[in-house]
């Protein structure tokens, strides 16, 4: 996929008319969410140069050189009437009409954006009319601004330099959590509700708990091998319960507790369950995609120790540990 394309709200809402799937999520990069996160009037340029239609296509030119500008919206009555594009201008220059009025080479029919909408309704609408330039109207169909694609990437390239540094902060909060606190055992808790059969918003907590890790300073590795744990372990809940369950993260400078608890229906033969490909899932839920039987398997090998506790009409209850011997969680040798 090319990577300046942003995708339709129709492609990253749903593949097809179905839901989002987890491999959907993770090809949506950080470019495309702000796309749908920031706000035309947050990128436009607010100061504004403007026209009138009895103007001279000779002024207008002087007001577009000094201002280092391709463009001018022109106003008429307080009212937007129509844009004059440095192309327009080049048009007359062609013509050697310089000095004929605006109003005979400006373009009347508007396409504008709202100052309330997202920068990708922006970039559709460039898409669409292929114009250089967007006049901004505010909820009143009053004029506020203009908007360029140069716009729309300054926009984009500030925000994201802001994310770096707010990560930056958040990353070095996180990681001297454990600095300073004295106690005989400090523990860190995380604590989620899981919902059975939502299928919709799979793998949202073992994602959030991911990003807490690295937050914490956990190395990369171990942050992806409880990822994966707790994935697999979400996704159980979800496949394989009636009621949901809870899934708790337990973080120690020393070791990484994940576990699940529920009151569903409970496993009748623990080694069955642990052997590649057995599922009890429904036919349902694998034509979804998922209950391949490898849910297990795959936190087995993922995780240090795994201990499964259940009693058949009662629940469940997993418990997964990976162990951090020699280093803590902000990757500093302990002394």
């Amino acid at each position: 996929m090319c990577p300046n394309r942003v995708r339709t709200e129709q492609e990253i809402n749903g593949r097809r008319g179905r839901p989002i799937t987890d491999q959907d999520a993770h090809e949506i990069n950080r470019v495309e969410e702000l796309s749908y996160d920031l706000k035309i009037h947050e990128v436009m340029t607010k100061k504004l140069h403007t026209a009138s239609p009895e103007m001279s296509l000779s002024d207008v030119l002087e007001i577009l050189r000094i201002n280092r500008i391709s463009g001018v919206p022109v106003v008429e009555d307080g009212q937007l009437a129509g844009v004059l594009s440095i192309e327009d201008i080049v048009r007359a220059m062609g013509k050697n009409d310089l000095m004929e009025t605006v109003g005979q080479y400006m373009t009347r029919r508007l396409v504008t954006v709202a100052s309330y909408d997202t920068i990708v309704k922006a970039m559709r609408t460039f898409a669409e009319s292929r114009v250089g330039r967007l006049p901004v109207v505010n909820e009143e169909n009053k004029l506020v601004g203009m908007i360029t694609k140069g716009d729309i990437t300054r926009g984009i390239l500030l925000a994201l330099q802001k994310d770096y540094k707010e990560e930056e902060v958040r990353r070095y909060r996180a990681s001297h959590l454990f600095e300073d606190i004295i106690s005989d055992r400090t523990t860190l808790v995380l604590r989620y509700n899981i919902k059975a059969q939502n299928f919709t918003h799979g793998g949202t907590a073992s994602s959030h708990i991911k990003r807490a890790l690295l937050r914490l300073g956990a190395d990369p590795q171990i942050a992806r091998r409880c990822g994966i744990a707790v994935y697999e372990a979400e996704m159980n809940l979800i496949i394989h319960t009636t009621r949901g369950g809870i899934l708790k993260l337990e973080v120690e400078p020393h070791r990484i507790t994940m576990s699940t608890t529920d009151d569903g229906p409970g496993i009748p033969d623990i080694e069955q369950v642990l052997q590649p490909g057995y599922s009890t899932a429904t036919d349902q839920v694998r034509e979804l995609g998922f209950g391949a039987g490898m849910g297990l398997v795959n936190i087995k090998r993922c995780v240090d120790s795994m201990d499964i506790e259940s009693t058949v009409s009662k629940g469940t209850k997993l418990i997964m540990r990976i162990h951090i011997p020699t280093e803590n969680l902000s990757g500093r040798k302990e002394e």
